[in-house]
């Protein structure tokens, strides 16, 4: 045993199970503070460091500590470390055009748009009139041929705007045409199966009975959610265009079986914190073979767009497909990326700190993807880090 796991304060049953070793206390504080401050509340953290787990909590009536729940947007971090893969490889280069790679895309007048455009949230490329039928979305070549015909509705690189749904689409799409596969199988058959990451992009049925539903949004009196005009951009980008139904009641949901049997890359991963953080720690090499090149993640975790997005009206800072801490939401160093999810679930790895966190959290967290439990938490975890 190791002097780190000797020092590893084992907690008992209660509110609160799970370890930290020590020099973490103020982390596992914080987490207590979160779950006393409101019963309703539960959540899962894990925080990886140098590839050992130093942090792994599970809390509240909702969660335990084996549960996988949906992560929402936060899937399209898990999926863009299998897709950066490809470019570090060498099999898709950021700037060439997505013609090059993908014919039928340049249509419209797209042809000169490059990879590092497509997936930094600048293309302009939100959805398709009407929006996409479901089925589309979960076998998603189609949904591409459709995108694929589309005209920009901005000129491209003129402004960022949030593209959530149809950013899981193109990684798909470039996938299949470089590989012949499937970003799933990319995904399973090199970095998850290796390495025995608890984050499915497509849930077996045999983990079926680990899965706990994301529970609706619950607020207090005097909180409102701000929402959109259904027939407007932002309607567009979240395929709900004309359709009444809240977000987190729409088809698309994870707590959908077909869904999670899918496992789309723009919100249909499912997995625990523990998978989370352990599959951002293999993209910093920490866990089994090396996933990723130095290199390879200063190319993906790269500022690309800055500005205020267009979609969402926040100041929105994006990689090639991964967010990256920007004011309000300081998730990490500079040279941190990672993805947040609409329940409040964020993924992250920092090189400066040799640090992943993986956070799930249970009902739905408003505000949503701010994540600020998890960006305080990833504070704490990383001034313990500091100091040791």
């Amino acid at each position: 045993m190791t002097e780190a796991q000797e020092a590893r304060r084992v907690l008992g049953a209660g509110p609160m199970t799970g370890s930290v070793v020590a020099g973490f206390e103020p982390v596992r504080d914080q987490f207590e503070a979160y779950l006393s401050a409101d019963p309703s509340y539960s959540a899962q953290l894990s925080v990886y460091h140098r590839g050992e787990p130093v942090v792994d909590l599970v809390g509240g009536p909702h969660l335990a500590a084996d549960s996988v729940t949906g992560l929402f947007s936060a899937s399209k971090g898990i999926a863009a470390i299998a897709f950066a893969m490809l470019v570090d490889d060498g099999q898709i280069a950021l700037d060439r055009p997505v013609a090059a790679y993908w014919p039928e895309f340049a249509a419209n007048g797209k042809e000169t748009i490059s990879v590092r455009q497509l997936l930094s949230h600048t293309a302009g490329l939100l959805g398709v009139p009407g929006g996409f039928r479901d089925e589309e979305v979960l076998a998603s070549d189609a949904a591409a041929a459709r995108i694929a015909a589309e005209p920009p509705i901005w000129r491209p690189g003129v402004a960022v705007g949030y593209h959530g749904l149809t950013m899981g689409i193109f990684m798909e799409e470039l996938t299949r045409r470089v590989t012949g596969g499937s970003l799933r199988e990319l995904y399973e058959s090199r970095i998850r199966l290796p390495r025995d990451i608890d984050v499915f992009l497509g849930l077996p049925e045999a983990e079926e009975k680990r899965f706990v539903p994301v529970r609706p949004l619950v607020l207090a009196g005097d909180e409102t959610v701000g929402g959109f005009a259904p027939d407007g951009l932002a309607g567009l980008a979240f395929n709900n265009v004309n359709n009444p139904v809240p977000l987190d009641q729409i088809y698309l949901s994870p707590n959908n079986r077909a869904v999670r049997a899918a496992g789309p890359a723009a919100l249909g991963a499912i997995g625990s914190a523990r998978g989370v953080a352990r599959a951002y720690a293999a993209a910093l090499g920490h866990v089994g073979a090396r996933v990723l090149s130095a290199a390879g993640i200063a190319a993906v975790s790269q500022l690309q767009a800055w500005g205020t997005d267009r979609i969402l009206n926040k100041t929105a800072s994006f990689a090639v497909v991964f967010e990256t801490p920007a004011p309000g939401f300081e998730f990490g160093s500079y040279q941190a990326f990672g993805h947040s999810g609409a329940s409040g679930a964020m993924g992250l790895a920092d090189p400066l700190y040799d640090m992943a966190l993986g956070y799930v959290p249970n009902p739905m967290q408003h505000p949503a993807s701010a994540g600020d439990k998890a960006v305080r938490l990833s504070l704490l975890a990383r001034q313990a880090i500091a100091r040791r």
